[in-house]
């Protein structure tokens, strides 16, 4: 797995206003927390959006903070509603030869032969939650679909999970299955309104007024 590097400072002023200049300055304010004391922090805007374009929690990343390497997750991050922008990080430091559990992405790979035959490929399972040391661990999990039948499905315990890994999530849990494509209703169309039955002119007729 490729090495994705990150340079940092560390922050000595917080607060909401101090974390407002970092942004307007193009940084990011952070911090890492995991076996050691909470360490704020604030990285390139340019340099995290350049590297990268996806967020994920199974990247592991070279944090280098004031020259000091960290080897860190992302475990969770905010951006700004109407922008799209990254406004926060959250930095978990993991530990070389100690177990980590995190979620990995699950990507389907193929064209599924129930797809041909007239299905539809439903995916229920987009990460997994495994447990590993970090280098063993992958940046997702691919399945391949290619022989998957119409009527048939993929379950957790089928996927091939790479040495030293352990998927936490339960082995029968469907990550995708293939099903009959669904009948369009035909719209009922509406009777048409019943003829309003004719009233007997001696009804109709009004009846003459008492003297």
């Amino acid at each position: 797995m490729e090495e994705k590097t990150l340079s940092a400072v560390e922050r000595k002023r917080l607060g909401k206003g101090e974390a407002g200049r970092l942004r307007r300055q193009g940084k990011i304010p952070g911090i890492i927390y995991g076996h050691t004391q909470p360490t704020p922090i604030a990285v390139d805007a340019y340099e995290f959006g350049t590297k990268f374009h996806r967020i994920s929690e199974s990247t592991i990343i070279k944090l280098r903070v004031d020259g000091q390497d960290h080897d860190v997750l992302i475990r969770d991050f905010q951006e700004d509603a109407t922008t799209g922008r990254v406004t926060h990080l959250d930095f978990y430091e993991v530990e070389k030869g100690k177990m980590l559990r995190t979620n990995v992405g699950v990507l389907l790979k193929g064209a599924a032969a129930g797809v041909r035959e007239g299905g539809v490929l439903e995916t229920f399972v987009h990460e997994v939650e495994v447990e590993c040391l970090p280098v063993n661990l992958p940046e997702r999990i691919e399945v391949d679909v290619s022989e998957l039948a119409l009527g048939h499905s993929i379950h957790v315990r089928q996927m091939p999970v790479p040495e030293g890994v352990r998927v936490l999530n339960s082995p029968d849990q469907v990550v995708c299955t293939i099903v009959h494509k669904r009948l369009e209703e035909k719209p009922v169309e509406a009777a048409p309104a019943a003829a309003e039955e004719a009233v007997p002119e001696e009804e109709a007729a009004e009846e003459p007024a008492e003297e």
